[in-house]
This record gives structure tokens, C-alpha cells and sequence, in this order.
């Protein structure tokens, strides 16, 4: 087998060989005077793989770039451990957390690892004829990624050096995905956090892939999926996000069905920690609709404090409870800000069309159950301009210039009552300045409005299903990232 420290050498070699062509705008060091650091919160830290007071060099293609590194920023995590490192990620294909996680192991320290059972399995025992379009596209990425050697060819010898749950599993690390109850899986394990000697906590909106925080292979244009992540130092916090790796975890591979995921964990509410003089707030999802303190609840509450601003940057908003939030803090003269990801936005179901004022139907000329578009149309909803291929992947809210709302919770059905999530309030003026600067920045390219893109759609659905539109089609109640 090739080394990895071999792999990473010869891939970041190769690929810069590969992309001869010049740098894109949207991979290029913006020139000129950098904005002032701001201070970070105390015990808290925030890194955004997009802002553009920081830069790195990308490993896809060796040229400098916009944004904070958060693969070493992971990395960098784990070597420091001494203890224990707990990760729960939806998916993980970076070898470069894989070989610190199996060198932690090799340290003595306990290493454990939660997924989402639709990336649990190594992706190069995985046959491209029977996964779906998204996971065979998934699949051609990540062998493109392998192709050290950039001779079209993926050997297996580069398969396995490059397969992040491959290595994982060979070194022996123990591993569990959301089937380890006994059943089919949950809808999905949406978590993306590591838990490090009780004492630090990683969360954030970030999945641990190229596409997640750097961009795809193949596309010199494309800088990863936007994202953040969190550092966040306090015992209190971590005893919290342990015990919810815990109640997934159970006794560990095999052994008694004693994990519990999705509705199968015991719903608790939102739980307050004190991290030195700032308040966080925690909810794992997800809750039975009755439940009282289930997270669309808690966010409507949580927008209904605002008096003055609600900014939101959102991968997934398709919740009508939090759109009619909205409306009712509209009316009240709240200022209201939203950037989307391009592609959720003009969805059916997307609740971004309501903030709109427009309806779309589906492709079988059927409109969301509920629907309920705003009769006077918000004017501060936008989508970013963005690379092809990159998402808004974001989750956050800044209430007030205050409060920051964050986590994997996508706001949709799905996360509040299916998913295994996490969501965050976190009461700080000196964080909530990051995130709204993250939002300025976002908001300094937006379309705004109805986008041409949107427009045509509407057009081509109105012709296709003329008056023939229905009501009753349901909200899908399923995130996936």
C-alpha cells in the first residue's frame, strides 16, 4: 500500500498539473487591504471555508485561496487530542482526518466514529450500476480524487490508499451507522460534530468531504460547499454532545441493539449550558410533532424574540411554520434578510418561494400542501452567486446582531422529526459579529428577488400545467446535507 503522506504529496502534485488553465475569479486571492480581525468570542471560535480576510492553499489545485482550511482545522483537532476523540459525521471522505484518526488510535487514545449508513460502506467496494444519480456521482468524484497518477485510470492500490472509511475500517477503528439499532437506518444521521477529551466541541454545518470544504475534483472554479465550524471550549457543552454520541453509540459494533438514533432516542428539550458569560442553548433532533420543544417549535419561538433584524443564510428551508415566523415579525417592521442556496430555492416546496409571493407546482402540476405565499413579497430574499456545482450549505440565523442560531439543522420537517441533528442558540454579541459579516458577504453578490432562473421555471411550469393546478401535494420530509 502507498503511503499516505505519499497519496497527499502525489495528488496535490498532480492535480496542479492537471488544471493548467488560469485561476477562476472565483478561486482567485481577492486583492487589496484585508478587513480587520474581529474578535473572537471567549472559549469560542468560528472558521468560514469562504470569508475573504483568510486564505490557503487549496489541495485540489495548489493555488491559494479564499477562506479558513477547515480540514486542518479538524486535523489539527485530532493531533491534539490525548484522551479521546468521538466523531459523528454524516459522511467522510478526506483520508488526510481518516490517517489522524488512526493515528490518535496508534497514540492510545479512544476513537470512535458515528455515520450515516449511506456512507458507511468504503466507496471502492461500492458498484456504480446499482447506486442512485446522486450517489454515482458521488462515487466518479471521489475516483477522480484517487487518480494520483492522473492517468484516467483508478488502480486499486490508489482506491485504497485514498478511501477514508476504507482506511478507517482497516486500521480496525471502531465504527457505527444509524442500523446499528436493528433497524433500516433512521432518516438520516445528520450530525456533524467531534467530541475531544470532554472538553472540546467541533460542530458546525460542514461535512467532512473535498466538496464539503474545498470543491470537486476536476473543477479548478468550484471552492467546496459554504460552510462554517465551530470550536468550542467547555466541559459542560462536551458532557452534552457526549451523551448524545453515547445514546448512538450504544456498547459499539455488534453486541446488544442497545443504539438508539432517529425517534428511537428519548426526546429530550432544550438544554442551557453557561460557556464563561455566554449562554448556549442545545436541542438534538428529532421529536414527535406533538412534542412541545420539538426544533421547528423552538426556532419559531426563538425568531419570535426579535426586535430590530433577522439575517438567515439556509442550505434547505421548506418548514411553512417558520415562513409564516417570518411573516408575522415582518408585519411587525422586523428587518428580515435571507440568502438561500440557489438550487433548494426554486424547489416546490421550498418556503423561500412563499417570502417570495409565488407558488410553484411540482412536476405533477400539484402545489404544496398549506401553501401560503405572502401577498406582500419580502424585498431582502437573494440567492448567492456561486460557482457551479457549490451549495450554500450554511444553517444560521443572527437574531438582533446577537443571537446565533446554528448547527446541522436544515429548517425543514425532515430535521425536527426525523433526522439525528443539532441546534444551537448561542447568546453572543462578539459571535453573532462573524456570522453577520458571513451574511454581508453573501449578500454583496445576491440576486435578489425573482431570479431569471426562477422566472423561467415559473414560465415552463405555467405552460405545462396551465389552470390545472392542485392542491395537496406533501412537504418531502427528507434533508439530505
Amino acid at each position: 500500500m502507498i503511503p499516505i503522506r505519499h497519496v497527499i504529496r502525489s495528488f496535490s502534485l498532480i492535480a496542479a498539473l492537471l488544471i493548467s488553465s488560469g485561476c477562476s475569479q472565483q478561486g482567485r486571492v481577492i486583492g487589496g487591504s484585508a478587513a480587520a480581525e474581529l474578535p473572537q468570542a471567549p472559549q469560542i471560535e468560528v472558521l468560514f471555508n469562504h470569508r475573504d480576510n483568510s486564505s490557503y492553499q487549496s489541495p485540489l489545485t495548489q493555488r491559494w485561496r479564499n477562506g479558513d482550511d477547515l480540514e486542518k482545522f479538524l486535523i489539527e483537532a485530532v493531533e491534539a487530542a490525548q484522551q479521546e476523540v468521538l466523531v459523528a459525521v454524516q459522511e467522510l471522505t478526506l483520508p488526510g482526518i481518516a490517517t489522524a484518526l488512526i493515528a490518535a488510535r496508534d497514540r492510545g487514545l479512544t476513537v470512535q466514529v458515528v455515520l450515516e449508513n449511506t456512507y458507511s460502506t468504503p466507496w471502492r467496494e461500492q458498484q456504480l450500476t446499482h447506486l442512485a444519480k446522486h450517489q454515482r456521482q458521488r462515487w466518479q468524484r471521489l475516483h477522480q480524487l484517487a487518480d494520483l497518477d492522473g492517468d484516467g485510470i483508478t488502480s486499486d492500490e490508489e482506491a485504497a490508499s485514498v478511501d477514508a472509511v476504507g482506511l478507517l475500517r482497516d486500521a480496525g477503528i471502531p465504527m457505527v451507522d444509524d442500523r446499528e439499532d436493528g433497524s433500516s437506518g433512521s432518516g438520516l444521521m445528520h450530525h456533524k460534530f467531534m467530541v475531544i477529551d470532554r472538553n472540546l466541541v467541533i460542530t458546525g454545518s460542514a461535512n467532512a468531504t473535498s466538496s464539503g470544504i474545498h470543491g470537486d475534483a476536476g473543477k479548478p472554479s468550484t471552492r467546496g460547499n459554504v460552510n462554517h465550524l465551530l470550536r468550542i471550549r467547555s466541559r459542560t457543552l462536551a458532557n452534552l454532545f457526549r451523551g448524545e454520541f453515547m445514546t448512538m453509540w450504544g456498547d459499539g459494533p455488534g453486541g446488544r441493539p442497545d443504539s438508539r438514533f432517529g425517534l428511537g432516542k428519548s426526546a429530550g428539550g432544550v438544554r442551557s449550558v453557561m460557556v464563561g458569560d455566554t449562554r448556549i442553548d442545545v436541542l438534538f433532533a428529532p421529536h414527535p410533532k406533538r412534542h412541545a420543544d420539538h426544533g421547528l417549535n423552538w426556532l419559531s419561538r426563538l425568531l419570535a424574540t426579535a426586535s430590530r433584524s433577522i439575517d438567515m443564510a439556509l442550505f434547505v428551508f421548506s418548514a411553512q411554520q417558520l415562513a409564516d415566523a417570518l411573516q408575522e415579525q415582518a408585519r411587525k417592521g422586523v428587518r428580515i434578510r435571507l440568502v438561500a442556496d440557489p438550487g433548494f430555492a426554486s424547489r416546490s416546496f421550498s418556503e423561500v418561494l412563499d417570502l417570495l409571493g409565488v407558488a410553484l407546482p411540482d412536476r405533477n402540476c400539484k402545489l404544496e400542501r398549506n401553501n401560503q405565499p405572502y401577498e406582500a413579497p419580502l424585498r431582502g430574499v437573494g440567492t448567492p452567486r456561486l460557482a457551479r456545482g457549490d451549495k450554500l450549505h450554511h444553517k444560521f440565523a443572527v437574531i438582533d446582531n446577537r443571537t446565533v442560531i446554528t448547527g446541522s439543522f436544515n429548517w425543514s420537517p425532515s430535521a425536527a422529526h426525523t433526522n439525528d441533528e443539532t441546534l444551537l442558540a448561542i447568546h453572543s454579541p462578539e459571535l453573532a459579529q462573524h456570522f453577520t459579516r458571513e451574511m454581508d458577504r453573501l449578500w454583496d453578490t445576491a440576486e435578489l428577488g425573482i431570479t431569471p432562473h426562477l422566472r423561467r421555471k415559473l414560465e415552463r411550469q405555467k405552460i405545462r400545467c396551465g389552470d390545472g393546478v392542485m392542491n395537496g401535494s406533501p412537504n418531502p420530509n427528507r434533508s439530505n446535507s
